[in-house]
């Protein structure tokens, strides 16, 4: 059997699945169930935290042969071939390889064809933000008066790039980056699924590193097994996500309020020696740094990149 990737093999393939982002799964699934299905979406957040994933599983829900249905059979032709890609009415589109006029018109050629085997014709069209201003106006275009077979799905990590033209004409959903806690069961989840083992502190490491992307965190799993084996160590994982910046940019801040000038010397030195980098520990001190200052202000671990800067 193929290797597949953990982020691939343990995507969610209905909405029960999905990890977070619930006022999301709870908006799209009442529109099903009360039949108010717009002709598009614009899904606006982070990397890595769900909006294909869920942009594939709304084109599930609607065209399954028992729906539209906010649980899909999975079973059917409808629902396989979304599953493995090969559906002829779901077009998934890369706005940054495919951003040229000409492409955007060749490919909106076609909406006007009913869907082949679907109820509807979904267009997924992922980092739409990249596409030029002509294309933007072919778009545009269609989306004036949308064929009733069709829905476009824009995602973005971008919005602000999209012209409001073509935003002000989509239901816009914000998607939220998940929490460490919610990245912490899941990669628990796949780690007991996997038959492997990983240190409490490994697991922390990896929640903290994957930065609200459940994406990031699931591909970090993926090296550390291929790193560590069958049991993920603390230490092992401080090699590969950047840890040991992390705790390197904690010294930094004690040493500079007492004015510790030969203490800053001895830490670049450490710095040196465990070849540590020195553009990501400025990185992650500023945004330590941040956190402090606003929890100081606002006393809200909510705003926060980092709830554990509150351990600081």
């Amino acid at each position: 059997m193929s290797y597949l990737a953990l982020a691939r093999k343990y995507r969610p393939q209905d909405f029960r699945e999905v990890i977070g982002q619930k006022h999301i799964v709870q908006t799209l699934s009442n529109a099903i169930l009360q039949n108010r299905i717009a002709h598009a979406y614009m899904f606006i957040g982070p990397r890595g935290v769900g909006k294909t994933s869920i942009a594939r599983i709304f084109a599930k829900s609607l065209n399954c042969s028992e729906g539209p249905t906010v649980t899909p059979c999975g079973t059917c032709d409808s629902c396989t071939g979304i599953a493995a890609g090969s559906s002829l009415d779901i077009i998934e589109i890369d706005a940054a390889s495919n951003r040229k006029v000409e492409e955007v018109r060749e490919i909106l050629d076609n909406v006007q064809y009913l869907p082949s085997q679907s109820r509807y014709k979904v267009y997924i069209i992922d980092e739409v933000h990249m596409l030029s201003t002509h294309a933007f106006n072919a778009l545009l275009k269609i989306l004036e008066e949308p064929p009733a077979h069709v829905i476009f799905i824009f995602a973005t990590t971008e919005p602000a790039k999209i012209p409001e033209t073509i935003v002000s004409r989509c239901q816009r959903f914000v998607f939220k980056r998940m929490s460490r806690e919610e990245i912490k069961k899941q990669l628990g989840h796949i780690i007991d699924q996997e038959k492997k083992m990983i240190e409490p502190a490994a697991l922390e490491m990896i929640a903290d590193a994957a930065d609200g992307s459940m994406r990031d965190g699931q591909s970090i799993l993926d090296q550390a097994i291929a790193y560590s084996g069958d049991s993920i160590e603390a230490s092992h994982v401080e090699i590969l996500t950047g840890a040991l910046e992390e705790s390197l940019s904690r010294k930094v801040l004690p040493l500079l309020s007492k004015a510790d000038f030969p203490g800053l010397l001895s830490l670049l030195e450490e710095c040196e020696e465990r070849g540590a980098d020195f553009q990501a520990i400025l990185s992650k001190f500023s945004r330590l740094v941040r956190d402090l200052l606003l929890f100081r202000e606002n006393g809200k671990a909510e705003i926060l990149f980092h709830k554990n800067d509150l351990d600081y």
